[in-house]
């Protein structure tokens, strides 16, 4: 498991690098010229560019192994994020987002399905998955509120180019602490899960996952993405994006308390992720309504919800791939991810003068919970469940 160790400690750096952008890219974007619809834009090309990013590690993670693709991810990062300290227009700040939504998209499958790869056990793989959401929150607990006093304290440019070389010496130090895993020894290490009868049993990952299962993720990510554009245009002043990165913190307190809370990884990962987007869609209608509840209360159920729903989807997934071809089951996943993320904020960006975003998250949320193929996937879970 030094492996799995490793990992998490360059994902918890990288997620800490990356989410530490989230309260300063929007108020720096303004500070060139760039209009709220066209920050919307930006935004959703950034996603929309993690797909053909997708569609390459969902091949090449299978084949070549997970390493490579997260060295190239976060070093090229790392470097873009070092030409983006000299942008001085918003369609220079549009090209070096597009190209960083590019590389970034690597990152995700290829962490997802190393981990994966480390034990045969749904049960362990569960632990790695949720231990995964966890090193993720605990990153984005202190991120947004440090990327807005770097900013407060050192500007832009020398924000950027800090946050830059940190992701670069990160990738550096992957190349000699990450090591791949082979999924075919692992399952010849452990015989005795095949005592169960379904790994060795289950069909392949295309046959065995219905597609509808990936709404789920596509209003998540609409719903995120919304989230992440609308919150920093409350900020105006470089001292009031410490209050938007607190905001962000908030959400990912509430994560952290949920992911905190072992004994959930006992019920079956269909259930919560069903239940927990359906509460995740309410909290986002409470916010759309003005809900009486402040919006930190709010934020925190957010991050609640989002610490039960990511990691189970996550295990679901891998229930349902049936032990085989997790780079490809991952980069789906990511796809997926990426067009949510491009369908928020560019329709928040289009209707926010006459209606709340939040609605539309609310029902992309809605719809997803709508289409997930219940009896398909209740069957499947309840015969892979070990607890």
């Amino acid at each position: 498991m030094k492996t799995a160790i490793w990992l998490y400690l360059f994902l918890f750096v990288a997620f800490f690098d990356l989410h530490a952008q989230y309260p300063i890219l929007t108020p720096f974007a303004i500070s060139i010229g760039a209009a709220p619809s066209f920050i919307g834009l930006m935004m959703g090309i950034y996603s929309i560019t993690h797909l053909p990013g997708n569609v390459i590690a969902g091949i090449g993670v299978d084949r070549y192994g997970s390493r490579l693709f997260i060295v190239f991810s976060l070093l090229a990062a790392g470097i873009i994020l070092l030409f983006q300290a000299y942008v001085t227009n918003p369609w220079q700040l549009l090209v070096l987002r597009s190209l960083s939504g590019f590389v970034l998209a690597f990152l995700s499958p290829a962490c997802l399905s190393l981990l994966a790869r480390l034990t045969s056990s749904i049960t362990e793989q569960g632990k790695l998955m949720a231990g995964n959401g966890l090193v993720h929150t605990l990153a984005s607990v202190v991120s947004p509120a440090a990327g807005a006093y770097l900013v407060a304290r050192i500007g832009f440019s020398t924000a950027f180019t800090l946050l830059g070389w940190v992701l670069i010496v990160t990738a550096l130090c992957a190349i000699f602490f990450i090591k791949d895993m082979d999924a075919s020894s692992v399952r010849q290490e452990q015989p005795s899960e095949g005592k169960q009868g379904v790994q060795h049993a289950a069909p392949p990952a295309e046959a065995s996952i219905p597609w509808l299962i990936y709404s789920l993720p596509i209003g998540i990510a609409c719903a995120q993405g919304i989230l992440s554009f609308e919150l920093p245009l409350l900020a105006k002043t470089k001292e009031a994006m410490m209050t938007t990165g607190l905001l962000f913190s908030v959400v990912s307190i509430g994560a952290l308390v949920t992911l905190s809370m072992m004994f959930l990884n006992r019920l079956p990962a269909y259930h919560r992720t069903l239940y927990g987007t359906f509460v995740l869609a309410l909290l986002y209608f409470g916010i759309a309504t003005d809900f009486p509840l402040p919006l930190t209360a709010l934020l925190f159920g957010i991050g609640m919800a989002k610490g039960i729903v990511l990691p189970a989807l996550s295990t679901l997934l891998i229930e349902l791939s049936g032990g085989t071809r997790y780079g490809r089951t991952f980069s789906i996943l990511s796809i997926a991810f990426s067009v949510g993320a491009f369908l928020g904020p560019t329709l928040a960006g289009q209707v926010r003068d006459h209606v709340s975003p939040y609605y539309i998250a609310f029902i992309a949320l809605m719809i997803a919970v709508t289409l997930i193929p219940f009896h398909r996937t209740r069957t499947y879970s309840s015969s892979t469940h070990f607890s």
